[in-house]
């Protein structure tokens, strides 16, 4: 059985794969011009990625074993309260870094038994709240742009991973390490 639905997240993933690249092929025969800067581009995602990904899941490795389950679900599970939704925020907040990076670690996350406010949380905070970014805007827009900005962030980071977890309850979702349908495989791989 779990056999069967790793086999049909696979055929899933490979057939989202081939969907993007068949648009992208699309778009590439309509607009003739910008096959060179689509290439550009590839390109230089490609080179960061190849950069960037190693080091990544050694870190996911390094992650996995010295983490445990426990400690997830203390400090980022359901009974950890305001604090596991502050913490995720901390979290996300620390590392600079693209978005990309923080999928994988989300994922552990999940797996471990994290809700799913905080992952979502932690998901948004690694994209709009970064330490060195709030010493930028400090310098540039002023203490009170800066200080105004981080607390409305916060506050809707905060209102927006507790209405995604209400609503992925109230969808059947909200069982903590997997999802409904084939998604279930992505995080046994991990």
């Amino acid at each position: 059985m779990k056999n069967e639905k790793t086999k049909k997240g696979l055929w899933k993933s490979w057939a989202l794969l081939a969907g993007v690249l068949l648009i992208a092929a699309v778009l590439l025969l309509i607009f003739p011009d910008r096959q060179t800067a689509a290439r550009n581009t590839i390109w230089q995602y490609f080179r960061e990625m190849i950069a960037i990904l190693p080091a990544v899941m050694v870190l996911m490795g390094l992650f996995s074993v010295f983490v445990t389950k426990e400690q997830v679900v203390r400090y980022l599970g359901k009974a950890s309260g305001i604090k596991g939704l502050l913490i995720a925020i901390l979290l996300g907040s620390l590392p600079t870094g693209p978005l990309y990076v923080a999928f994988p670690l989300a994922a552990v996350l999940l797996k471990k038994g994290a809700r799913i406010s905080s992952i979502v949380i932690f998901l948004s905070a690694w994209a709009c709240i970064k330490i060195p970014q709030e010493l930028v805007e400090l310098q540039f827009l002023g203490l009170e742009f800066m200080a105004l900005r981080l607390i409305l962030t916060i506050v809707f980071v905060i209102l927006m991973g507790v209405s995604v977890e209400k609503l992925m309850t109230l969808g059947g979702r909200g069982k903590t390490g997997g999802t409904r349908g084939g998604g279930q495989h992505e995080l046994e791989s991990i």
